[in-house]
């Protein structure tokens, strides 16, 4: 407890507190536009951090992060454009609610719970992080195998209406992860002879053309699109829900928290899973799943919640035993290096003063984070009023620049308009997009530790069903299947009864 006081006193100073809130604001602008994420404004801020000292150039990087990773709703629920990999889920629910006049609200709750998961995580970074990281050590091959085909099983809380059409549009998100180097031994796959293919597409292009292009290409092709806006937006009080609300969210919450901890805890999977995870297990627990997708509270609260939650939980494999979980860790532990700081069990004793100064920087961060965001609220709800027209071609621009920016090609400005088109022939086919997104997401992570778990046991599959942890999560995903199945058929009677 003494040290943790010491972390908040080496950053309780003004110098510390004006890169707590200098970093926190450029990690929500870099967030809420379009193909720029948190991982950009880590990669471009890293080099000003060599001038500083360990716990103020890391407070400067951790206010990016939180920053970056909160911001990605305001685009998502605004104009239903995920601004980071992270917000996804949240448009499902999001945007919805903005267009019956709630984006106010739909902001609020969005905010309050991105700072609740944050404070969750941060929690278990500070109490739990030696003894999940000695677990999460554990995971090999099988065990992410087996975690990534249990998640699978909570596509059908995302197909909508239609499982067959969900199952499809989730083989169209395994069916792009093939296309370019094949894992492991890096053969080209279905590269049609174009060297940009190699490298396969990236998720923000997946996310920006599925959502934005295809938007903007649905409202240009409706002839009889009526040109207006939304005038009938609420402007609340604080946050623009009331306290009963809140609390109704309590285990919501909570849940969405822990999946987010335990998905970042896992190296490789981060929040673009988590969110969307959170999203499929808090419609598959509801009283009212019918509901989501229609603009309720719910939603946002799962994804926002999960996504946050996923900071602390990416800190502790980084911290513990130097291994990132994604690519805004891999960029916080070439910070720690770059001032001479070796990410293990001994930066806990060694450097012991840096370790909980970025704890507190987190806790800082935070709270600019739900500050800023809270008086910018009433300044975000007033960019629904502006006509289609207007906005669509500026979203249209952002996109371009932040499709190129990703590593400087033009070949994710085309990859974004082949998904533009992808998501908007879905669209017209009724087939749901979320479906799509998480197999993307999974696609090469199953494909990964399969092929690297059939090497390690010399092409047997025996380790999935021997080996505890495999063995657990197999068992459980047999049992979502069948109460998947169960469910179905019961619904099927349910209809066949009311005809």
């Amino acid at each position: 407890m003494d040290l943790f006081i010491q972390g908040f006193i080496d950053t309780l100073n003004p110098f510390s507190l004006s890169l707590v809130i200098m970093g926190t604001i450029v990690g929500i602008i870099f967030g809420s536009v379009p193909g720029l994420t948190a991982v950009m404004a880590i990669a471009l801020f890293l080099p000003v951090t060599y001038s500083l000292g360990p716990i103020d150039g890391m407070t400067l990087l951790m206010a990016l992060y939180i920053g970056g990773v909160s911001g990605g709703l305001i685009s998502a629920i605004l104009i239903n454009i995920p601004g980071t990999p992270a917000s996804v889920a949240t448009c499902f629910d999001g945007s919805p609610l903005a267009r019956k006049g709630q984006g106010f609200k739909a902001l609020g709750v969005g905010t309050v719970f991105s700072f609740i998961g944050t404070i969750f995580s941060v929690v278990a970074l500070v109490f739990i992080a030696p003894w999940l990281a000695t677990v999460a050590l554990k995971f090999g091959p099988w065990e992410y195998f087996s975690v990534a085909v249990f998640s699978l099983t909570l596509i059908s809380g995302l197909t909508g209406k239609s499982l067959c059409k969900g199952l499809i549009s989730a083989a169209l998100g395994f069916l792009f992860t093939t296309i370019g180097l094949a894992p492991i031994d890096s053969i080209p796959r279905y590269t049609f002879g174009i060297a940009d293919f190699r490298s396969g597409f990236d998720i923000l292009t997946v996310l920006v053309g599925l959502y934005a292009i295809s938007e903007i290409l649905a409202t240009a092709a409706d002839k009889n699109q009526v040109v207006e806006k939304v005038d009938n937006v609420v402007i609340g009080k604080g946050f623009g829900f009331s306290w009963q609300e809140f609390w109704d969210q309590k285990w919501n919450c909570v849940r969405s928290a822990l999946v987010g901890i335990g998905i970042g805890i896992l190296p490789g999977i981060g929040g673009a899973t988590s969110n969307i995870l959170a999203y499929s297990v808090a419609r598959s627990q509801s009283k009212y799943p019918e509901k989501f997708g229609t603009g309720i509270i719910d939603g946002v609260v799962a994804s926002e919640t999960a996504n946050n939650a996923t900071i602390g939980g990416a800190m502790i494999p980084m911290m513990c035993l130097g291994i990132p979980g994604d690519a805004a860790t891999a960029m916080l532990l070439g910070g720690l290096i770059i001032h001479g700081l070796t990410p293990g069990p001994l930066l806990f004793v060694n450097s012991a003063n840096v370790v909980y100064g970025i704890f507190a920087a987190m806790i800082l961060a935070s709270f600019a984070m739900i500050a800023l965001q809270m008086y910018g609220l009433r300044l975000f709800a007033q960019i629904l009023r502006a006509p289609k027209h207007y906005l669509l071609p500026v979203v249209m621009v952002l996109c371009v620049v932040g499709a190129f920016g990703l590593n400087n090609r033009v070949f994710d400005v085309w990859s974004i308009l082949i998904f533009g088109l992808v998501g908007f022939a879905i669209v017209k086919m009724e087939i749901p997009g979320p479906p799509m997104i998480l197999g993307f997401v999974l696609g090469g992570m199953v494909e990964t530790n399969l092929r690297r778990g059939l090497m390690h046991s010399n092409g047997s599959i025996e380790p999935l069903f021997t080996q505890p942890i495999p063995c657990v999560f197999m068992a459980i995903t047999i049992l979502s299947i069948c109460l998947i199945v169960r469910k179905n058929i019961k619904a099927a009677r349910e209809t066949g009864a009311k005809q």
